[in-house]
């Protein structure tokens, strides 16, 4: 039974390391929607006036899309990689379309949470019936009384309507909230087929079989998390060392000296060092052999970034 369990968590282990950016795209996605929940409770308040529901029911659906896609942005580490690489060595290595590939992933996996945002505020409507309602044309309603106007129509929102335009108001409101709801399931099935159409692309350009493509991936997955680690010791070790040459003792615990016995850190890695290893990295081959990151690529002593007669640029980016 336990070893039962125990191959159960194995797999299920390994399941989410396989699929860990749709995973952290699918909770991404249900955060922002559970955040869209709690602003139409408790934040959203149409101000049923002539003018000013366009701009606040717009705002409610844009601006916080506009705020998700930049939080997107600034969390994705290729973001910063690229500021690196434009800092470091500029964008003479770049070509069309390596620089096409790079901003896709930025701006795909920045746009998953306003997506979200705005596919749940076009379903639930309440933004685009407060945005919208003034401009409906009272011609196009039946019977509609010709003394009452755009004011009165901005009102419809907050149902603070005469008795006899209740009707007007529930089909207004019925109307527009078809119309939202139908730019909702538009908007989910542009996003599908394009999903659908960019893994296609990606695989079918790919120099890459299925198999090593998979393997650069537990490869880049486990060198990140090797390095942080190994990174955060040794930075424990180096200022242990420094604040035991000022203060002539530093005060550890048990496991920080057996991390200081066990780990002798001599010196520091210079700055070409890790500028040779920060940056964008594009796939490449050196002499057949595959290079599966910057720092596979200095450990090698492989210079450059851009095609050699020795290495093949394959014009292929990490994910």
């Amino acid at each position: 039974m336990a070893a039962l369990i125990a191959e159960n968590f194995r797999f299920l282990s390994l399941f989410f390391k396989s699929k860990d950016v749709m995973i952290f795209n699918g909770l991404v996605a249900l955060g922002t929607v559970g955040s869209e929940e709690l602003f139409s409770v408790v934040a959203f308040n149409c101000p049923c006036s002539p003018a000013r529901n366009y701009i606040y029911g717009l705002a409610a659906i844009g601006v916080p899309a506009l705020a998700l896609f930049l939080i997107g942005v600034i969390w994705n580490n290729h973001t910063w990689n690229l500021v690196a690489e434009c800092h470091k060595r500029g964008t003479k290595n770049f070509s069309a379309a390596a620089t096409f590939l790079l901003f896709g992933s930025i701006m795909g996996r920045a746009s998953v949470a306003p997506i979200t945002w705005s596919v749940i505020s076009l379903l639930r409507g309440e933004a685009y019936i407060c945005a919208l309602s003034e401009f409906v044309k009272p011609s196009s309603l039946d019977k509609f009384p010709s003394e009452y106007g755009a004011e009165v129509l901005a009102k419809f929102p907050c149902r603070d309507v005469p008795a006899n335009l209740t009707k007007f108001r529930d089909e207004v409101t019925r109307r527009l909230r078809y119309e939202s709801q139908l730019f909702g399931w538009l908007l989910i099935g542009i996003v599908a087929v394009l999903i659908f159409l960019t893994k296609c692309l990606k695989h079918c350009c790919s120099p890459l079989s299925y198999r090593q493509e998979a393997y650069w991936a537990q490869y880049r997955s486990n060198e990140d998390k090797l390095f942080r680690r190994t990174a955060e010791v040794h930075s424990r070790i180096l200022a242990a060392k420094n604040v035991k040459q000022f203060f002539g003792f530093v005060a550890l615990d048990k496991e920080e000296k057996e991390l200081v016995q066990e780990f002798p850190v001599e010196g520091v890695q210079p700055s070409p060092q890790w500028n040779a290893i920060t940056g964008v990295y594009i796939y490449r081959e050196n002499k057949g052999f595959p290079l599966y990151s910057r720092l596979h690529k200095w450990a090698k002593g492989v210079e450059g970034n851009g095609p050699t007669p020795e290495g093949h640029e394959l014009l292929f980016l990490a994910s």
